[in-house]
């Protein structure tokens, strides 16, 4: 089987992908996507990306299914709105065109990456109906790019969910997303040959990568390998928006890589921020350890 550049490059993206789905239990699309993106078009890499993501989801939603009964309620309002917001992102990507809809979609990634990054909580009271409008919003970006998990993590965590109820509510809404998804893409004949022919290149890098993303997060804290997966993602949305704006003529020259250059300032900070509160924080968890035993002797 013959390599092109392009096929390397997915294999390679979709590695690290798989490792952070595996250690994360979401983020395969939203780390593929935007590397994707700069080699093929959404026509030929969503519907590809769609069945994998059923099958990733309901891996998900099995290792969690302890914690659907307490979670089920809170996360139907989001699954009910996404059928209408399918139906009408399915119909984007017949639409647009391809170069368009790459930038509209790095344009509404871009803001939700730096949110996650930044560490944006503000808790919702009214959580059906706004759960509701959020799900069809996701379910228009799910079906146009197959991304979900930056907004959705945002919602459930910003909505106090525990770790394991966090997992269990992301497994379902994103299991019936991508099952919408395909069903609508199948529906609309975007299974076709070019989409087929990328699985060769996906599949190795899951049966890799996601054993061995449950082993790396073993070792590292899960919030700080979030993080820089974030980063990771801001770094390559900044580059495709300039790249973009300079392919369709809209800015033209290097003026177009100061979308780059802002990102890139913006995350640096938002990096020098994050990593200076760890410190402070790990330095008192070794003082609590050190001084509570002592603290007991009489």
């Amino acid at each position: 089987m013959h390599v092109t550049p392009s096929a390397l490059v997915l294999i390679l993206i979709t590695l690290l992908a798989a490792i952070v789905n595996g250690a994360l239990g979401y983020g395969f699309s939203s780390i593929t996507v935007p590397v994707a993106l700069l080699f093929y078009t959404n026509r030929v890499l969503n519907p590809a990306l769609v069945w994998i993501e059923v099958v990733l989801n309901a891996y998900v939603l099995w290792v969690n299914r302890a914690s659907v009964p307490h979670v089920w309620r809170r996360v139907v309002p989001i699954i009910l709105g996404l059928a209408p917001g399918v139906g009408l992102g399915t119909s984007l990507v017949h639409r647009v065109p391809p170069g368009w809809l790459k930038l509209a979609t790095f344009m509404v990634l871009l803001p939700l990456i730096l949110l996650q990054a930044a560490g944006f909580r503000r808790p919702i009271k009214a959580e059906r109906p706004v759960g509701l409008a959020f799900g069809g919003g996701l379910g228009v970006l799910y079906s146009v790019t197959t991304i979900s998990g930056p907004p959705l993590a945002l919602m459930l965590s910003n909505q106090g969910f525990t770790k394991q109820d966090f997992r269990a509510g992301l497994g379902l809404v994103r299991l019936a997303e991508s099952t919408f998804t395909a069903a609508a893409y199948y529906f609309a004949g975007m299974f076709a040959t070019e989409s087929v022919g990328v699985f060769p290149y996906i599949i190795p890098s899951l049966v890799v990568g996601i054993p061995l993303g449950v082993r790396v997060i073993r070792h590292v804290r899960p919030e700080t390998f979030r993080r820089i997966c974030m980063s990771f993602d801001a770094w390559v949305v900044g580059y495709g928006i300039s790249t973009l704006l300079r392919q369709l003529h809209l800015v033209d020259g290097a003026a177009a890589f100061s979308v780059l250059t802002a990102v890139g300032l913006v995350d640096t900070w938002l990096l020098y921020r994050f990593f200076g509160k760890q410190r402070p924080d790990e330095h008192a968890h070794r003082q609590y350890r050190y001084a509570t035993p002592s603290a007991t002797v009489t």
